[in-house]
């Protein structure tokens, strides 16, 4: 596990409008205590919405995607274009409705959704060179427009709605609690359900704890 570098994929910064932030934390703490490298990335572009996080009231301002993402990192940041597959041996994709909303648009689009193209990109060359692919909360459903038709099997929990929606873009569903993570074998990728379960943050992390380390050992 020590000295793999695992790209983090990041979609701003909040839960309702960017990442998870305690998904990407989680993600980052379980990365570095396996000494594994994280690779922070995200794409440059306007946030789809900026919310209020107290309220839910949209807020008359614009954001950008990348420089929200930096929040979390600490500044050490990369444009998604600037990042090359080969230069990683994994990638893991934190949730949050920016996955929804900023890297795809399946929080309105549902099955039909259209994802960023650097985002597809990246996450298609990943695949291709048979390296490891992790998704959490509502980041499988990106992963199940990016591989529409393959029959990957993801999860999201419980959540019928997107269960439905990841089904109807040709991949299976398998309903699971917060602490479990699914892995599709043959297609090295993981997914997780995290915060799309009702859960403390102590029992996503028990998830996402395992997600991590099941990418790393794919890596």
């Amino acid at each position: 596990m020590a000295g793999k570098r695992i790209g983090v994929l990041l979609s701003g910064c909040g839960v309702y409008d960017g990442a998870e932030i305690h998904e990407a934390v989680l993600t980052l703490f379980f990365l570095d205590r396996a000494g594994a490298q994280a690779v922070c990335m995200a794409p440059d572009i306007l946030q789809h919405h900026v919310l209020n996080h107290m309220t839910g009231a949209e807020m008359a301002e614009t954001r950008n995607v990348l420089v929200e993402a930096s929040r979390i990192s600490r500044g050490d940041i990369r444009n998604l274009t600037e990042v090359k597959a080969e230069t990683l041996d994994g990638l893991i994709l934190p949730g949050g409705f920016g996955a929804a909303k900023n890297l795809s648009t399946v929080a309105f689009d549902g099955p039909n959704a259209r994802v960023n193209p650097d985002v597809a990109a990246l996450v298609k060359k990943i695949h291709a060179a048979r390296k490891p692919v992790g998704a959490m909360c509502i980041s499988p459903a990106v992963l199940a427009r990016i591989f529409a038709s393959h029959g990957i099997t993801l999860t999201i929990g419980d959540d019928s709605g997107t269960a439905q929606a990841i089904e109807a873009m040709g991949n299976r569903h398998r309903t699971t609690t917060v602490d479990e993570i699914v892995v599709d074998q043959a297609n090295k990728v993981v997914t997780t359900a995290a915060y799309m379960c009702q859960a403390t943050i102590g029992a996503v992390g028990i998830g996402i704890e395992k997600l991590v380390n099941k990418v790393l050992e794919l890596a």
